[in-house]
């Protein structure tokens, strides 16, 4: 009997045979993988004009968020028109009715009656990470159907929305971005939105920014359903802050994160509980802080003028307050 050992079938030893792979090779896998975000993704983003008696109008970008024609797009770009148009990338053209708008973060919900859309969805923003690939798809200056693509430069930024209310987090991107982009998607490889491209700084190279997935997703739900959101407002500025995690476990905390407030109104409804400036809020009732974005998330879901109890770390101390938040109009 002839006994084969495994090593005669081998023409060389595996580890000889395991190649790194060359820069052509990562350039080749990274434009297959943009190129195949867009394939997958493009269909569904539109070029929108917006005409208007008293500027004229404008042109910006919007996507397809669902397949009975609901449009997601910047407040900007269709704020006070009187006819919008939105134009599919095979040509085809309708009417966009406006559903909501909402300025305070920037977006804004269309429905167009076409059949046979192509629609998005938002990814987890839980997973996006800084450094990860971002596309961008829209119709700067005109151009319809344009791709850019970059990275994600950093999260959890702010932006100042017109309405002069801070925009929480903001995506930062290097994907080059122009005017006619504002309301597109920027996509990760998998062609989720991981953001709505809204704003560039003319004088800077490489910064632009887009409203996070999950601001997004959540004003889309509230414009679709309600036509606009209803806040609350307590009066704060702030922004998401660490708590040490020796006082953490001095107060039996859960969370490891809250609000650290900058500024407060005179005569808003949190100078009026006695909120200060350097307190960490950390409940609303019986509910976490952990991040403004979950402020603006319980003022939205609660009813304005209904007495709640603030509770706020100060100097290491835990505080409870009795808050009114009111609506802002």
């Amino acid at each position: 009997m002839k006994v084969q050992l495994l090593s005669d079938s081998l023409t060389e030893s595996p580890l000889k045979s395991i190649v790194p792979p060359s820069d052509a090779d990562l350039l080749d896998a990274y434009s297959q993988s943009v190129a195949s975000t867009v394939r997958g993704a493009g269909p569904a983003v539109v070029h929108i004009q917006a005409r208007s008696g008293k500027s004229g109008g404008g042109t910006g970008s919007g996507f397809l968020i669902s397949p009975d024609g609901f449009v997601m797009t910047n407040s900007h770009v269709v704020h006070g028109a009187d006819d919008v148009r939105a134009q599919t990338p095979d040509g085809r053209e309708s009417r966009a009715y406006l559903i909501g708008d909402d300025p305070d973060t920037d977006l804004a919900i269309l429905r167009i009656d076409l059949p046979e859309l192509h629609h998005l969805r938002f990814a987890d923003s839980g997973k996006i990470n800084v450094g990860q690939i971002a596309v961008a798809i829209g119709n700067p200056l005109g151009l319809d159907n344009t791709v850019t693509a970059g990275i994600v430069s950093a999260l959890g930024r702010t932006f100042p929305a017109r309405t002069g209310r801070l925009i929480d987090n903001v995506l930062q991107t290097d994907a080059a971005l122009n005017p006619g982009n504002s309301g597109g998607p920027l996509l990760d490889t998998r062609g989720q939105v991981i953001g709505v491209n809204t704003a560039i700084i003319p004088s800077a190279q490489g910064i632009s920014f887009a409203i996070g997935s999950k601001t997004a997703e959540f004003v889309a739900s509230w414009l679709i359903k309600e036509g606009r959101i209803r806040r609350g407002y307590i009066g704060v500025g702030g922004q998401d802050a660490s708590i040490h995690e020796r006082v953490a476990r001095f107060h039996q905390l859960r969370q490891r994160s809250g609000i650290l407030v900058h500024t407060i109104e005179k005569g808003s409804a949190a100078a009026e509980a006695g909120v200060e400036t350097n307190d960490i809020l950390i409940w609303l009732d019986h509910e976490e802080l952990r991040s403004v974005h979950e402020l603006h998330r319980l003022l939205v879901l609660r009813e304005p003028n209904l007495k709640s109890r603030l509770t706020v770390l100060r100097k290491h101390e835990l505080v409870h307050l009795w808050i009114t938040p009111r609506e802002r109009v």
